[in-house]
């Protein structure tokens, strides 16, 4: 009987425990997809948490960057456009055509014939009428304006591609803390661009006592404005490669160093004799020698350092202002060749030896430029001829 009530008790207690873990389980098995549920919601806000500080974190990021690179390079081809759109104007003789100059009044032109002879009328009290285009007719200053006009709408045009961009991108925070300086800085530079226009163009309305000579811009204030041009668009262009493209990693060794500094002493020359090339075009000093390689009859000319003070001759002697041009073109072109043949055996990545082939091909194809120009000036005047102004 104790056996058999122990055995009954032994029983009675294994089945309460199984109650009681068939109870359990169901409990667990009701309670367990609640609880699932939660640490899915709480993981999920942990992450969503995480990824918005992530991204707000990672701007600007690579897409962003690729974005920016893009504007920068669009905004440096504006600004070649709007060099070669001043080097039309000065060979067509238009930049003097505009006598005023209001950032948004002008912005629309004369449409009917009364406003295009006031325009005229105020033209004609100028220099550039009175002694070389007294004869001209109101369609040939039309002409002539609309150039000019062209060239100053697309400077705004350019100014808006820099200004309302960076303004947005800016708000939305794409810039890190130097591209901030830099944006900031190619900005302020395209205004002053702007304004040292105007200062160029204000230099040839200016009336000149006992002078009957033809009225022409400021050579130093030319080669002002076309420097800056370049600075802004070397700038701009090598702020959007930076972005597009990674460093390259390149040994630092001692011949590198030379290499590069060999580099950047060729792209100082380089712009040095664009300089010099807007002293040729403000002093008109391409027309005063149309033979190559000899200036005339001469290999160095008679009247080389005619003028006093000697250092003035450099910067408005058009003799010694073409000869000098002349002189850094042919040192540009033998340093670039240098420079070409030394990479030959430097270990480069591929896009410099890209670059550094375009930059040989355009030296040349400037060379040819340049003497397709003076055989076609040889042609139309039969002969080399110097003309002093």
């Amino acid at each position: 009987m104790l056996l058999l009530l122990g055995s009954a008790a032994f029983g009675r207690g294994f089945a309460l425990r199984a109650v009681r873990h068939r109870q359990g389980s169901d409990w667990k098995a009701i309670t367990q997809p609640w609880k699932r549920a939660a640490m899915r919601r709480g993981k999920s806000s942990i992450i969503a948490n995480g990824t918005a500080e992530n991204g707000a974190a990672s701007v600007p990021n690579a897409t962003t960057n690729r974005i920016l690179g893009k504007w920068m390079i669009a905004c440096s081809g504006m600004v070649v456009g709007a060099v070669v759109l001043g080097g039309v104007t000065r060979l067509t003789e238009s930049g003097l055509s505009m006598v005023d100059w209001h950032l948004i009044k002008e912005m629309k032109p004369p449409s009917t014939r009364p406003e295009w002879e006031t325009e005229f009328q105020k033209y004609q009290q100028f220099p550039e009428f009175k002694i070389l285009n007294h004869d001209m007719t109101l369609n040939e200053f039309k002409f002539i304006w609309y150039m000019e006009y062209s060239h100053r709408m697309w400077g705004r045009a350019v100014g808006l591609a820099y200004i309302l961009p960076a303004v947005y991108f800016w708000r939305k925070g794409w810039f890190s803390r130097n591209l901030k300086l830099q944006v900031a800085g190619l900005c302020g530079f395209v205004c002053f661009q702007g304004l040292l226009g105007w200062f160029m163009v204000k230099s040839g309305l200016e009336e000149k006592e006992d002078s009957h000579d033809i009225p022409r811009v400021s050579q130093y204030r030319l080669a002002a404005h076309l420097g800056s041009a370049l600075v802004l668009y070397c700038t701009s262009l090598w702020t959007g490669l930076s972005l597009l493209l990674p460093p390259c990693k390149m040994p630092n060794t001692r011949q590198m160093m030379l290499f590069r500094r060999f580099a950047h002493g060729t792209g100082g020359l380089v712009f040095i004799t664009a300089l010099s090339g807007a002293f040729v075009a403000g002093l008109d000093a391409g027309l005063v020698y149309n033979s190559f390689p000899k200036m005339g009859e001469r290999w160095i000319p008679d009247d080389l350092l005619a003028f006093s003070p000697t250092l003035r001759n450099f910067f408005e002697n058009p003799t010694t202002v073409q000869f000098d041009h002349r002189i850094l073109g042919i040192a540009s072109m033998t340093t670039v060749t240098i420079l070409y043949a030394v990479s030959r055996r430097m270990p480069l990545s591929r896009r410099t030896r890209v670059a550094l082939s375009s930059l040989l091909a355009m030296v040349y194809m400037q060379l040819v430029m340049n003497g397709e120009l003076l055989h076609i000036k040889s042609s139309s005047c039969g002969k080399p001829v110097r003309k002093r102004d």
